[in-house]
């Protein structure tokens, strides 16, 4: 499977493209578990939010559940150079909104389980993370950890299956372009189909 969407906005194009794999073969190819956990704990964020581990769920017994994975890689690329990234961010949340409502109906459909937050939940704003203080998420229904945060080599499976290259700045300008990778652990027989319409925010 081999889809592709493509959008302009005021200041930046996105392009979304789908691939699909068997979960086996994904979990053999592309997770290391404990590399990426020793990652995640050098993060500040690590038992702080409800999107990183550990989790107070059986992560292991979650992706023995599912069959599938489809995966869901926008590009989104700045139509000026010399865009500061912070700003950049903030200015493709929309868009990154608009695809995290589609995962979570996705995964409504289909029963299976969206992958979505990148780098830190923003389900609160900018408030901090009410798992540093013992308390319960206020969002469960939406919260869902990203690729990452199960083990899984996200720079791998964006140059393996889709062919792109992450790009790092250097400078703290955009560096050509930017890619939010997500996806949906799901069964056989579901396809996750994506259309220009599901980016309308």
């Amino acid at each position: 499977m081999d889809e592709k969407v493509k959008a302009r906005r005021t200041r930046y194009s996105v392009e979304v493209s789908v691939r699909e794999t068997d979960m086996e073969g994904y979990m053999a190819r592309f997770r290391d578990r404990d590399k990426f956990m020793g990652f995640c704990r050098e993060c500040p964020m690590f038992g702080r939010s409800w999107a990183c581990p550990p989790f107070d769920f059986d992560a292991e017994a979650l992706l023995g559940r599912y069959a599938r994975v489809s995966f869901l890689a926008a590009r989104f690329e700045p139509l000026a150079a010399g865009v500061e990234t912070e700003d950049f961010r903030d200015m493709i949340l929309p868009d990154c909104g608009a695809i995290e409502r589609f995962l979570l109906e996705a995964e409504r459909r289909s029963g299976g389980r969206a992958l979505i937050n990148i780098g830190r939940c923003r389900l609160c704003g900018d408030t901090v993370c009410r798992r540093s203080r013992g308390e319960a998420c206020l969002h469960p229904d939406k919260v869902r950890p990203s690729l990452e945060a199960y083990g899984f080599d996200v720079g791998r499976t964006l140059t393996v299956l889709f062919g792109i290259d992450l790009k790092w700045s250097s400078d703290g300008t955009v560096p050509g372009y930017m890619v939010l990778v997500t996806g949906l652990f799901h069964d056989a027989g579901y396809h996750l189909r994506f259309a220009e319409k599901d980016l309308i925010y």
